[in-house]
């Protein structure tokens, strides 16, 4: 038994401490934060736009339909079904290798990707959590002179944030994971460091099973944050 933690000691200083190598983990999960809120970010964005375009279509099914929303309808769904359809590390590697060949700004790549990738996901709850509600509030918000978009940003989103907020909270949660796959483009995030010192000490289990307590970590502490704002909402709702 001593000689066991004796020989996990020595290893969690070869992995952590002997030449500073927590600093690499410390970087490589700077890297990991940084993708995951830029992937965030376009998610929701993209997200946002293509669930509102096909809720729109969608609610003007049997009238006279402009071309336009048809077509940029038949956009959305393409996206959504080749993004939905194909895995994240194959995705990747068509940014990394094939689009942006050239390109030296990994991180970058790694956000639009994965920015590319949420957004299709997020897109179905959005869009799932603006059908939940009655749509005698949009015919309500548009009799009182509201254009489609104010009635969408000032009545509907609100009311669907709330209904979908677990559902968008998992997502976070995937994508905070998924970064790990970015190492297949050669960014240094927190699996990427973890590789890089495995390699030096030709010792896999410190390193690797560091890294799982560090990402559980952090969906723990995300887990309870996102707790914390469900019960703020529900909370507000009684008030």
């Amino acid at each position: 038994m001593g000689t066991l933690f004796q020989d996990l000691a020595a290893q969690f200083n070869q992995a952590f401490i002997e030449a500073d190598r927590w600093q690499r983990y410390l970087s490589g999960i700077g890297i990991s934060f940084t993708v995951t809120l830029g992937a965030l970010i376009i998610g929701i964005i993209l997200g946002v736009l293509v669930a509102i375009t096909r809720t729109l279509h969608d609610q003007q099914k049997g009238t006279d339909n402009s071309v336009l929303l048809s077509v940029a309808n038949k956009l959305c769904e393409f996206y959504t079904t080749v993004i939905r359809g194909t895995p994240m590390m194959v995705q990747l590697l068509i940014m990394g290798f094939v689009i942006f060949k050239s390109s030296r700004n990994l991180v970058g790549v790694a956000i639009l990707s994965l920015g590319i990738n949420s957004g299709a996901y997020t897109a179905e709850i959005i869009r799932s959590g603006i059908m939940s509600i009655d749509p005698g509030q949009m015919e309500a918000g548009r009799s009182l002179g509201m254009d489609y978009i104010t009635v969408m940003k000032d009545i509907i989103i609100p009311q669907a944030i709330k209904n979908i907020l677990p559902a968008l909270g998992n997502e976070l949660i995937t994508l905070f994971k998924d970064t790990s796959l970015v190492t297949v483009i050669g960014l240094t995030d927190l699996t990427k460091a973890a590789q890089q010192i495995q390699a030096k000490t030709y010792q896999a289990f410190m390193p690797y099973i560091g890294i799982a307590i560090m990402y559980l970590v952090v969906v723990m502490i995300l887990t309870k944050l996102l707790g914390i704002l469900e019960r703020r909402l529900r909370e507000s709702d009684r008030r």
